[in-house]
């Protein structure tokens, strides 16, 4: 497989694996465990500039970063330049290796409102926002965005010239215009043209879930890398299957009832020292589907598991359904451990 470097800073990765910023996902525990399989750069979750310039103490939260997660960058979203740059400056205090630009949220009341993805209607006031954040930093900023606005307005290939102009070092491109949001295939084709465009590394993000996914992504464009969004949640172990594939050929990490409960409860502990017991409890719910999707009567169990409140419960109750799939194993049955 082709060598892709990717060089920013003090961060110089070959064929990188990343986590995408994704909001209320990517919090220090999630980050943690997705390190631990293999991801090779971090992202924390979204921080909005005017909150941050507030002061709000819920949004500096997010840029809580521990020695071993590292390299991460801080992702802040806004519509007002000054406001970023504002931003920028302190993100920085908190010692990231860069500071990413979020241009690529397709969510409604973010894009339209000119932040996120809502900043391809405008390129001359992306290239400025970036020009700005640049200059108000001495880490270096990164760029990550999709490919238009919608599928009849794409110029992924414009914007990555203004940004790269405007000092960005590296650019991560989500594949899909705005409109299509998370539908659709990604247009991967665009990939190309944009590193034919600019000399900063280009990273391919988008409809990646299986490992099958980024081995067809390299050898089918030359990204300098590869983001994992949705694809790792609740199955943050993609990460080690990716790098097994594109290291051997095959997949040998078997993602059993053991693996799948043990990393469950893992982050689920984690987030309790992170965010408090109770508050970790309600938003770990979300996983339990991906944790334990493909398991005999997970859905029973997954019923009994979002109206517990209690940690000691929980993790009861998970190793009572674990020691009775592990029976079951013993016994004959066979798990789909396939997503």
């Amino acid at each position: 497989m082709k060598e892709r470097i990717f060089d920013i800073g003090t961060v110089r990765l070959k064929n990188h694996l990343s986590l995408a910023p994704m909001e209320d996902v990517t919090d220090p525990s999630f980050r943690a465990i997705c390190k631990e399989f293999g991801a090779d750069l971090l992202y924390t979750e979204f921080v909005n500039a005017e909150g941050l310039i507030r002061k709000d103490e819920r949004t500096a939260k997010k840029m809580a970063i521990a020695p071993e997660e590292r390299p991460v960058g801080v992702q802040i979203y806004g519509e007002r330049i000054e406001a970023m740059a504002e931003a920028a400056r302190m993100a920085e205090e908190r010692e990231p290796e860069f500071i990413d630009i979020n241009a690529g949220c397709w969510v409604k009341k973010i894009a339209r409102r000119g932040a996120g993805a809502g900043l391809l209607r405008d390129l001359p006031y992306m290239q400025r926002m970036v020009e700005e954040v640049v200059r108000a930093v001495q880490l270096p900023v990164t760029v990550k965005t999709r490919i238009g606005w919608d599928r009849s307005e794409i110029n992924i290939v414009e914007a990555a010239k203004r940004v790269e102009e405007a000092g960005a070092r590296a650019i991560v491109v989500h594949c899909r215009a705005r409109s299509m949001g998370h539908s659709g295939e990604p247009l991967y084709e665009w990939i190309d043209p944009v590193k034919e465009a600019v000399s900063i590394p280009v990273v391919v993000n988008g409809g990646l879930f299986e490992p099958e996914d980024v081995r067809r992504v390299f050898e089918e464009t030359s990204a300098d890398g590869a983001m994992i969004a949705r694809g790792a949640i609740g199955r943050p172990w993609v990460f080690r299957e990716i790098k097994q594939l594109l290291a051997e050929g095959r997949v040998s990490l078997d993602a059993d009832e053991t693996l799948r409960i043990d990393t469950c409860l893992d982050h689920l502990k984690r987030a309790v020292e992170v965010k408090g017991e109770r508050r970790a409890i309600l938003e770990h719910r979300k996983y339990y589907a991906g944790y334990l999707k493909g398991l005999r009567d997970s859905s029973l169990v997954r019923r009994e598991l979002v109206v517990m409140n209690d940690l000691a419960e929980i993790e009861d109750a998970l190793r009572d359904y674990q020691r009775r799939l592990v029976n079951l194993a013993i016994a004959g049955y066979v798990v789909d451990h396939r997503r």
